[in-house]
């Protein structure tokens, strides 16, 4: 019989370094009190890094920089699994994914259906934001993040050169799913919406 730390171990080596982990995603293996003290005893032995509470990583190593953090994606991953929520990127981290923005803000923020909470994970920090079910009708499609980048750019500011960005950026699909959520953008958003999605009609 394998010990529950063993079948965790395998678990996680079979993600490969790098991924991020909650107790959740062992309890196949052993009620939440085994889970956490084989979590809590792979942390001792540091084989898992704890990140926060319930969170954790089987860090990536780096010759000159030692233990690295993980991806965004991968604690974003973890956190909707745990949390049984969806995230939509937002603010200029919705930006920097679509390439409309070089930086990667130090707040990454995330609108959710879940509670308002803030996650710290070595110097980046990460905002849950609560909003409405409407702002979260696009979450995980491409529509969401044109639209809250857009949103966070503003107005006056949305010029030529960023819709042609986008144009190049998006695939065919990409383009009609922008259009059949169009219906929850902002009126002013809506028009870059379809700018975007029919080059064709400039």
């Amino acid at each position: 019989m394998q010990s529950i730390d063993s079948k965790v171990l395998s678990r996680i080596y079979g993600r490969g370094k790098g991924c991020v982990v909650t107790p959740g995603d062992f309890l196949d293996l052993g009620s939440r009190q085994a889970v956490d003290l084989a979590l809590h005893r792979l942390v001792k032995k540091a084989t898992l890094r704890r990140l926060a509470r319930g969170l954790y990583d089987y860090p990536r190593t780096d010759p000159d920089l030692g233990p690295l953090f993980p991806t965004t994606d991968a604690i974003v991953k973890a956190l909707k699994g745990r949390d049984k929520i969806l995230l939509q990127p937002s603010g200029g981290y919705a930006s920097n994914l679509l390439g409309l923005s070089d930086q990667v803000p130090m707040k990454i923020l995330f609108l959710t259906d879940g509670p308002a909470r803030r996650v710290q994970i070595g110097k980046q920090i990460i905002m849950l934001k609560h909003t409405t079910p409407r702002a979260m009708a696009t979450a995980g499609r491409v529509s969401g993040l044109v639209i809250q980048a857009l949103r966070h750019i503003g107005q006056r500011y949305v010029d030529d050169a960023i819709v042609t960005r986008l144009q190049k950026r998006l695939s065919e699909d990409d383009r009609k799913q922008l259009l059949r959520d169009i219906r929850y953008a902002p009126a002013w958003i809506a028009a870059i919406l379809r700018r975007v999605a029919r080059p064709e009609e400039e």
